[in-house]
């Protein structure tokens, strides 16, 4: 095994940004500690992310009692030059369950 687990050297395809908000497509409802440990980061790190993706437009944090509960703006554009003018609603239909897929909705209370 490579660096961290990686079975192929230190580097992936998707940034940790795109993992965290693809997990939060897949699951709005998720804990943010679920997220942390799907994505192999630390939590203080998914918290910086979400920040992130919050305040550049890329989702929405709705609070529902002591949970919060995630939008995703599939709208919002890419930030990189290479792929600017598209928006991410086509990634998160790549590599979630698609455009016409609604999001697993959490059991959690």
């Amino acid at each position: 095994m490579g660096v961290e687990g990686l079975p192929h050297g230190s580097w992936t395809f998707l940034t940790s940004h795109a993992r965290v908000l693809l997990a939060l497509a897949r699951d709005p409802g998720v804990r943010l500690r679920e997220v942390a440990a799907t994505c192999v980061l630390t939590e203080r790190t998914v918290q910086a992310i979400v920040a992130d993706l919050e305040r550049e437009g890329y989702l929405t944090r709705v609070r529902e009692g002591r949970r919060n509960r995630y939008r995703i703006t599939p709208g919002a554009r890419f930030r990189h030059p290479a792929e600017a003018g598209r928006d991410i609603a086509g990634l998160l239909a790549l590599l979630t369950d698609g455009p016409d897929a609604s999001p697993r909705e959490s059991g959690r209370t």
